[in-house]
């Protein structure tokens, strides 16, 4: 059903901004909740950020809530992440994902497609 194909990553400096783009072809995934995720070298993926399929509803992990914001352009279908302050310890490959329904959730095994991942490094 369709591609989730992020854009936005690469390399940026410390207490810089970021923002990553999930986009869907066509009305692909316009009825799935939508999240992001991030993996480190070493570590579990990791949950960071999830919307509903209408856009009105989102949730934030609690270490990245105030730093990082989940956003749903409907009309447009594509979900954006914007990234703020960021260190070192969020280096890593994000992914974006699409739930099996509706609503979202935190588990990583809650949604049954996957973008490609996409690299994001920061710098001292």
């Amino acid at each position: 059903q369709g591609q989730l194909v992020e854009s936005g990553g690469g390399l940026v400096q410390a207490g810089g901004s970021l923002r990553l783009s999930c986009a869907a072809s066509g009305r692909a995934f316009s009825a799935n909740a939508r999240a992001w995720f991030r993996q480190a070298p070493g570590k579990e993926r990791e949950f960071l950020a999830a919307v509903s399929a209408s856009g009105y509803s989102t949730y934030h992990a609690d270490s990245v809530k105030g730093r990082f914001t989940i956003s749903r352009d409907v009309a447009r279908n594509v979900v954006y992440l914007e990234m703020n302050a960021l260190n070192s310890e969020d280096s890593a490959v994000y992914y974006c994902a699409a739930a099996y329904g509706d609503s979202e959730h935190v588990s990583s095994n809650r949604y049954n497609y996957w973008g490609q991942g996409t690299q994001v490094t920061v710098s001292s």
